[in-house]
């Protein structure tokens, strides 16, 4: 099985930018579709972005389209996720997690956590 990490969470100002770092032990990531999701205080988890094994089929939500970037570096086994003019609404608690098939999340990190203030 495969452990995660997340690092790179924080305070920010809305406009402003982070990375988020989700690094991975255990197995190589390229094994699993990768993924990030967040939960706000008082709201379910939601789904942010994920990079399906193959590395080529992207998917995001309509809330981060435009704005977050999903990558992997898989010779460092580690996935990113570059956030970019954040939202008070982005603030959460953010998760990596791995799936063995696309329909399901069955390894997770820790969490970060990403506080926009407006």
């Amino acid at each position: 099985q495969v452990q995660l990490v997340e690092s790179g969470g924080g305070l920010v100002q809305a406009g402003d930018s982070l990375r988020l770092s989700c690094a991975a032990s255990g197995r190589t990531l390229s094994s699993y579709r990768v993924g990030w999701l967040r939960q706000a205080p008082g709201k379910e988890r939601e789904f942010v972005a994920a990079i399906r094994r193959s590395g080529f089929e992207i998917y995001y939500s309509s809330s981060v389209k435009g704005r977050f970037t999903i990558s992997r570096n898989i010779a460092v086994n580690t996935v990113f996720l570059q956030m970019n003019n954040l939202k008070f609404e982005d603030t959460a608690v953010y998760y990596c997690a791995a799936g063995i098939t696309d329909t399901t999340w069955d390894y997770w990190g820790q969490g970060t956590q990403v506080t926009v203030s407006s």
